[in-house]
């Protein structure tokens, strides 16, 4: 019962539910966005769905339809969540101190130059 409580109250559990509730909220979200773009398409094209097209006799509608919703929602999540989340991360990022040697440091590699630069033998 012990690993099953320590399972539970992991961060990593915690912190992925979190990710999964709000992953599902965002998608509603960007599925709106999406359906209300479409509808904007729809008004200059003539029609929002594009799943009555043919070419050839071979219904490509379809393909359409899930191309134009894939960039939608890749732009969406590029410019809304990525975007920000990179300039963030940059801003919020620590640059490492520059790198200085110590006395001992500096000590030890005038030690190991001289002791390669005396003869063998």
């Amino acid at each position: 019962m012990q690993g099953f409580k320590e399972f539970i109250l992991k961060g990593n559990l915690v912190e992925l539910a979190v990710a999964f509730i709000m992953a599902a909220a965002f998608a509603g979200v960007v599925t709106a966005f999406t359906d209300m773009l479409m509808g904007f398409i729809g008004k200059a094209g003539g029609q929002p769905d594009f799943s009555s097209v043919t070419l050839a006799e071979v219904n490509v509608g379809i393909f359409i339809n899930a191309l134009i919703s894939f960039l939608i929602i890749a732009a969406v999540v590029y410019f809304l969540v990525v975007t920000p989340y990179n300039k963030a991360m940059a801003h919020f990022q620590k640059e490492d101190p520059p790198v200085t040697k110590s006395d001992e440091v500096l000590v030890l590699e005038e030690i190991r130059d001289r002791l390669a630069a005396r003869p063998l033998g």
